[in-house]
């Protein structure tokens, strides 16, 4: 692991509360300072409300990193990608997470916790806390993300 996972986020809403608490020790265990945004129950609730709060937390300089699952990732990734700063990529293996971080500079994790199990949601997670940006040329794309760059 060439950096600490630093402070990070958890959020996700009732279909992933299970896969949350399994990957919690794992984080901490990276280097992780974790701060949970919720939920903590079954009751059904709405996964942007989560999204945002971590989103913010991260623009607002509170946060490193973020982890976001909700029963695919896909609402989870759409809602925090809405914040300005906030580079969230939905990752199904240990491959995608290390290029979201390597070439992206990936700073929020979203998970399917209906998708992917713990062992390979493990893998993912470790693949995304223990990869470094490459800076470079991706830094160059990267930086055209945000709006207002132009490619």
């Amino acid at each position: 692991m060439t950096e600490r996972a630093g402070r990070v986020g958890i959020g996700c809403d009732h279909a992933a509360v299970e896969l949350k608490r399994a990957l919690m020790p794992l984080i901490e265990e990276l280097g992780g300072s974790l701060r949970d945004f919720g939920t903590d129950g079954p009751e059904s609730c709405d996964y942007p409300d989560f999204a945002h709060a971590v989103a913010e937390a991260i623009t607002a300089g509170q946060l490193d990193r973020g982890v976001l699952i909700c029963g695919t990732g896909l609402g989870m990734s759409y809602a925090a990608n809405r914040h300005a700063g906030v580079r969230a990529a939905l990752c199904t293996d240990g491959f995608t997470a290390r290029m979201a971080r390597a070439h992206n500079d990936a700073n929020v994790l979203c998970l399917g916790a209906r998708v992917v199990g713990i062992g390979v949601a493990e893998d993912i997670v470790r693949a995304f806390f223990t990869t470094d940006f490459d800076g470079g040329r991706h830094a160059r794309r990267v930086a055209k993300i945000e709006p207002g760059d132009k490619p």
